[in-house]
């Protein structure tokens, strides 16, 4: 997995999620706080996520078969996809469940310091994860608000780590809120009602995680920029005059297939044809490193014909000529 993967912020996160998993669980076996052991479940259910990342990253980078051509860069998005029903199963319906049961049936927090203790320590090492991911993130994120980049991004992990954070970090502060009131109150239902808030919000970022993974699995197009500077290293205005249209597709989060039908003079030879088309392989890959599979066909330039077909621009991934 590449820098861009995120790799730093996903050990970051697997480390502080198993050491706050451990903490939490010993502080559930001492208050019997069912927010302490929802959480502990949850982190334990992170770890397991940031372990799937690293296992798709590490897997993705195998060498394309015969049965494989395009290679297996997919993969990143496939395990990224796992997370977010881990996430959802394993994390919010436990949660829930749990949260139900001690509404139903609440008691007192006992040995209330261990509860508190251990989400304070919680809240600094889930900050500490949580400022790795962000610093990661501002490394790719450009001029993007922090939604149009997790909806943006290609390289799943980093928006996946940066919302597992930022919801493991609103959970602890629900999980201190109903261990507080519920000291205060004396009333255990307030520990239940927190649990039930973190289940909610681990269902609530898992279909956000679900959703965007989907579409990467289904295949998303380059970015606008990247069209342009793909379409703009074409055209050499010589031999290459248009392009008539276009596609792209991400094969996975660094790998992008480019396909285009490209005008070309009506009397130029095979020869000349062959060496701009050459060429112009070249001026892509040197513009948009990641265009690794490209394929240009030839054409004879239409105004009439272009004019009564569709318009290539107002597909995805296509370019007007």
């Amino acid at each position: 997995m590449s820098a861009s993967g995120g790799t730093k912020a996903i050990v970051a996160a697997l480390g502080a999620n198993l050491a706050i998993a451990a903490a939490k669980f010993v502080a559930f076996l001492f208050s019997g706080s069912s927010s302490m052991l929802a959480e502990s479940v949850h982190s334990l259910a992170d770890s397991g996520n940031q372990g799937l990342l690293l296992l798709g990253g590490k897997k993705a980078q195998r060498e394309a078969t015969p049965q494989h051509p395009f290679g297996y860069g997919r993969e990143r998005y496939i395990y990224a996809f796992l997370v977010s029903i881990v996430l959802f199963s394993v994390g919010g319906m436990f949660a829930l469940y749990e949260g139900y049961e001690k509404v139903k049936h609440p008691h007192e927090i006992d040995a209330w310091y261990w509860p508190v203790g251990v989400l304070i320590f919680a809240i600094v090492a889930e900050g500490f994860s949580f400022r790795t991911a962000i610093k990661e993130s501002n490394e790719t994120r450009g001029s993007l608000s922090w939604s149009q980049f997790v909806r943006r991004a290609k390289a799943p992990e980093l928006p996946v780590v940066l919302l597992e954070d930022a919801g493991a970090l609103i959970g602890l502060v629900l999980a201190l809120g109903g261990v507080g009131l519920a000291l205060a109150t004396g009333d255990g239902v307030w520990d239940g009602i927190g649990t039930l808030c973190i289940g909610a919000l681990l269902i609530l970022i898992a279909l956000i995680l679900a959703v965007e993974t989907k579409s990467l699995l289904l295949g998303e197009a380059a970015g606008t920029e990247e069209v342009a500077k793909i379409r703009t290293a074409i055209v050499d205005g010589d031999t290459v005059t248009s392009v008539i249209h276009m596609r792209t597709l991400h094969l996975g989060p660094e790998e992008l297939l480019v396909a285009a039908k490209i005008a070309v003079q009506h009397d130029d030879t095979a020869a000349e044809v062959a060496h701009a088309i050459n060429a112009a392989e070249a001026r892509v890959r040197e513009a948009v490193p990641i265009a690794r599979v490209i394929y240009l066909e030839p054409d004879i330039y239409s105004a009439a014909e272009a004019a009564a077909g569709p318009d290539p621009a107002a597909t995805p991934g296509g370019t007007g000529h």
